[in-house]
């Protein structure tokens, strides 16, 4: 069970987790920051702005300076983008700093082969800090910074990798390096994440004409060269390679899957034309002086080459950030049956409470208590204990009163209800609140902090429809509506007056408003269920596909809000598109259970299954899939749960948005250009656990046919490249809102 529940919570990574950074991106060790490409700033242009940033912060703390003799104010670990930036901006802002460098200055751009254009994406943002930077050629921009770091007196030691940073009793860091040690009363890790190649860990890969990296690739005339990898760097050196030599490209996959469509192309070309000789399903298993080993589906072959170049990617230093006590993203520590012991504990002090003794009560908050204490050491499952505990007290008490759930029962539901309001009204208001307190966040955050209007309109949309729709009505002004007589004669009438709850439905459309038909609705809310589910939804869905998840619905308001900090958590990957179909059986459920009790007083078979039906859907649904487990997980797998894999209304808006897709009739779908640099954030960031980025580095149209996608638009927010956009960019009249500039 723990290794499942790992391998589960390791899905969101996509392959490698990022530090674990906090405000102004200081890391859990206080006086430790992480900025660059390691904190999610993909281009260099990012990069700077963290390290302007982070050194603006330290330079303006109270005790900035270092009080240790011969010690700097701030070390800096990784002479990149990032790290240049930040020393430089803080030398000028009156810091000693000294900045160590493993290999050379922009080791990344500097591996760049020869020519190769580095862009100053986004546009839209001014750079900032003291580093120059305009779109130019790889060895330009090096000349430039060179020029700056001395003309600035910088002192940057490069050739010289940290080993180790351990604190001091004075607060202070020691910082080993193979040549010595520095103390400084701050350090910041910028060593980014590619300058550790991946490798394949066979015989001869240390021989010296097998690289990791394409470096200079003219110097390379009429060799037998192989190239070993199925990314776009794999691809791009073989065709490079393959203008003055005869190039192999070996790729264990059947098929290329994540190239852009522009080298998908060129390679077509290459190998057309006998320049590449690519062979699939085929891995290197050693390199020898003259020869390496190559095992195919036709059998094991010895052939020649005079260089190779095993291009699969880069790993996370993961092992040098744990080293300086740094937590990653998304850890799965901690004991989980000590949490689940805790967790029941909880569960039997409150039983024993029951409302009114407090020795059961004490044992309750000592166990909680326990939980806490271990989900801030660390503990991983002691915080979703935590976590499910407040979310089955919440839902489990608000079933009703002698209905709540152990052990709850017979006293949950009053202990709530106070002010002579009951536990559901205190309910409603209290998840208006957290909606709106964590939604003007998630605009802030979005909308205001990246001046995109899209997301300034929808953050906006969904806050008014949860306060009008979803708090006011049902809870005033049906009331103010009926006691007045607002809507004329129908406000008479008994049936109409007494379904105030109904009101939901004014918006929840059937069958997320599961109720919609039956439990004797008056007629008016049947003619409007009907509209709403069966004619405005799915005219809504040829426009917009399922944005009503990430605009209107109260449920994804509450994903799109509180749970907006842990989008990034979503699981991805194959195994978890597979279990979207289980919204599908929800969905085929509502739907047999409606028509059973609709027409249970025709049939008279249905009458008793109908019912027994009715509670089961409640129970499973409306109290434990809706709520007591998707907001439960959260902070855990993101906050589209529910949404993702259970809500039927969102299953029955995918298949109206993709049999409109399948007819070209849709409106609706997220286009990309060629810009696409595979940086990763539109697929970090999607909460529904979509491989955006795999579209964008094809060029594919993204749809409902094709995905889950609901329309939220923080992909095309979150690309520094301006890649993604709603329509396409070929024809700006047909964009419906844009960023602003």
């Amino acid at each position: 069970m723990t290794g499942w529940l790992k391998a589960l919570g390791n899905s969101p990574n996509m392959g490698a987790r990022r530090p674990l950074v906090g405000e102004n991106y200081e890391s859990n060790v206080p006086g430790i920051f992480v900025i660059g490409d390691l904190s999610g700033a993909p281009v260099v242009k990012l990069a700077m702005e963290h390290g302007n940033h982070v050194a603006e912060h330290i330079a303006s703390l109270a005790d900035a300076r270092a009080t240790a003799a011969g010690a700097y104010d701030l070390i800096v670990i990784g002479a990149g983008a990032a790290g240049l930036n930040a020393a430089l901006v803080a030398q000028e802002r009156g810091l000693n700093v000294l900045v160590l460098e493993k290999a050379k200055v922009a080791n990344t751009i500097e591996d760049f082969p020869e020519g190769k254009w580095v862009y100053a994406e986004p546009d839209t943002k001014p750079a900032k800090g003291k580093l120059w930077l305009d779109g130019a050629k790889k060895e330009d921009l090096l000349r430039r910074w060179h020029q700056i770091i001395e003309e600035n007196h910088l002192e940057v030691y490069t050739e010289e990798g940290v080993t180790a940073v351990t604190r001091r009793k004075d607060g202070h860091f020691d910082v080993k390096t193979e040549k010595g040690v520095y103390t400084g009363r701050r350090v910041i890790v910028a060593t980014g994440q590619r300058g550790n190649p991946r490798k394949l860990g066979v015989p001869g890969e240390e021989r010296e004409h097998v690289y990791h990296r394409l470096y200079s690739p003219g110097h390379y005339h009429g060799e037998e060269i192989l190239v070993v990898g199925g990314g776009n760097s794999a691809v791009e050196a073989a065709i490079t390679l393959a203008g003055r030599n005869q190039v192999t490209l070996s790729y264990r996959g059947a098929e290329f899957s994540r190239i852009f469509k522009e080298n998908e192309r060129k390679l077509a070309e290459a190998v057309a034309t006998g320049r590449v000789r690519l062979i699939y399903n085929s891995q290197v298993k050693a390199f020898g002086g003259t020869t390496y080993t190559l095992e195919t589906p036709d059998g094991t072959r010895e052939l020649p080459y005079q260089h190779a170049f095993v291009l699969i990617g880069a790993e996370l230093p993961e092992a040098f950030l744990k080293s300086l006590g740094l937590k990653l993203e998304n850890e799965w520590s901690g004991n989980p049956w000590l949490a689940a012991a805790l967790t029941l504990a909880a569960m039997f002090g409150l039983a024993f409470y029951g409302g009114a003794n407090w020795l059961g009560a004490a044992a309750a908050l000592a166990s909680v208590g326990g939980l806490l204490l271990l989900g801030l050491r660390g503990s991983r499952f002691a915080w979703l204990g935590f976590s499910f505990l407040i979310c089955y007290t919440i839902y489990g008490a608000k079933m009703g009163e002698n209905f709540e759930f152990w052990p709850y029962r017979g006293w949950g539901y009053k202990f709530f209800s106070f002010r002579d309001r009951p536990m559901s009204f205190w309910y409603t208001v209290s998840y208006t609140a957290v909606m709106t307190m964590f939604g003007i966040q998630a605009m802030k955050r979005w909308g205001f902090d990246r001046k995109d209007r899209f997301q300034i309109w929808r953050y906006t949309s969904l806050l008014g429809f949860q306060w009008i729709f979803f708090f006011l009505i049902p809870e005033f002004l049906f009331q103010y509506a009926v006691s007045y007589e607002w809507l004329g004669e129908i406000a008479k009438d008994p049936v109409f007056a007494s379904q105030a709850w109904r009101s939901y439905g004014i918006v929840y459309a059937w069958p997320l408003f599961f109720y919609t038909f039956f439990g004797s609705p008056h007629e008016i809310w049947v003619v409007w269920g009907v509209l709403l589910s069966f004619v405005i939804v799915p005219v809504l869905v040829l426009w917009h596909g399922k944005r009503y998840c990430s605009w209107i619905c109260g449920c994804g308001g509450l994903a799109e809000t509180l749970g907006d900090r842990w989008r990034h958590n979503a699981p991805k990957g194959k195994a978890s598109i597979r279990w979207e179909v289980m919204n599908s059986v929800v969905l085929a459920a509502a739907a047999v259970i409606t028509v059973m009790m609709v027409s249970r007083d025709a049939v008279e078979i249905f009458r008793a299954p109908s019912g027994k039906s009715v509670e089961w859907y409640r129970l499973i649904v409306d109290v434990w899939l809706v709520g007591i487990l998707p907001v439960t997980l959260y902070p855990f797998f993101g906050g589209k749960v529910w949404c993702r894999y259970w809500c039927p209304l969102a299953k029955m808006m995918q298949v109206f948005s993709s049999i409109y897709t399948r007819m070209k009739m849709s409106r609706f779908a997220i286009h990309s250009n060629e810009k696409c640099i595979a940086c990763g954030e539109c697929s970090r960031n999607c909460q529904v656990g979509i491989d955006v980025m795999n579209y964008a580095r094809k060029q594919e149209v993204l749809d409902n046919a094709t995905s889950s996608c609901i329309g939220c638009g923080i992909c095309v927010t979150v690309c520094p490249m301006d890649v993604l956009s709603f329509q396409p960019q070929a024809d700006p009249q047909l964009v419906q809102i844009s960023k602003a500039a």
